[in-house]
């Protein structure tokens, strides 16, 4: 789990709830299946309208990706990369015993291509086109999470002006029970609108891209330790050219 993330989650309804409680004892007032209804509804329905369908199914795994942890380091994937050139250089044979222990599947096709003689060109333009599909597809989802941030405001809103109806009705006819229900719609569902995109929906987005950035970067690192171990560089060099992509502070010397 991302621990990040749960905190953040878990802090914001905190202080929602706690600055509720400080202004009054009464939290039910807070809670109206309607106004939920209007703005998770309406926010739903307007981005099955905006994505294909089959985008919009996978918002469920899209919100569980995003409370996934991950303990993956830059540092050690160059450690990888680096014995897998020391391997390289003792010959096919040797990389070819070697390539089902790498874990990940990216540079795993990349290590396979070399082995199985493909050009540098043709390996280098096989693997960029990857990286670009997925982060396309990846930046679908984060579209996905931010038009939800953006919607959820919006019929809010609406919400707000169904409630305002109800309330002005209530002029007409003198009845106080519809004036306050009308009056608590009209707030709610912009409270409502309001903590879905700026406490769900909106990080979520941005944990996404911050993802895309991160998983862009490793597969490059892993399409340029293809490149040099098909090259045949020696080690150091691969780790000297391969530390460009790491923090300074996670840089190792070869001895």
């Amino acid at each position: 789990m991302d621990i990040a993330t749960i905190i953040g989650i878990l802090l914001g309804i905190g202080s929602i709830l706690g600055g509720i409680i400080l202004m009054t004892p009464d939290l039910g007032m807070f809670g109206s299946v309607s106004s939920f209804a209007i703005v998770f509804g309406g926010m739903i329905a307007s981005v099955s309208v905006a994505f294909p369908l089959q985008e919009v199914l996978k918002l469920g795994a899209a919100m569980g990706a995003v409370f996934k942890g991950s303990k993956e380091r830059l540092g050690d994937e160059v450690d990888g990369a680096v014995e897998v050139a020391e391997t390289a250089r003792k010959g096919v044979a040797e990389l070819e015993s070697k390539v089902s222990s790498i874990d990940n599947p990216f540079f795993r096709d990349g290590v396979q291509m070399v082995i199985d003689g493909m050009a540098i060109e043709e390996l280098t333009d096989i693997l960029t086109t990857r990286i670009d599909y997925r982060e396309s597809r990846e930046r679908t989802q984060a579209d996905l999470f931010k038009n939800m941030g953006v919607m959820s405001p919006a019929w809010g809103m609406i919400g707000t002006l169904i409630g305002l109806v109800v309330m002005l009705s209530g002029f007409g006819e003198g009845g106080t029970d519809t004036l306050g229900a009308g009056m608590s719609a009209a707030l709610i569902t912009t409270f409502y609108g309001a903590v879905f995109a700026n406490l769900f929906f909106l990080p979520m987005s941005a944990k996404i891209l911050t993802r895309v950035a991160f998983h862009s970067t490793q597969q490059s690192l892993y399409l340029e330790a293809s490149r040099l171990i098909h090259q045949k560089k020696h080690p150091i060099i691969v780790r000297e050219k391969l530390n460009s992509y790491i923090p300074p502070k996670e840089w190792k010397r070869e001895e």
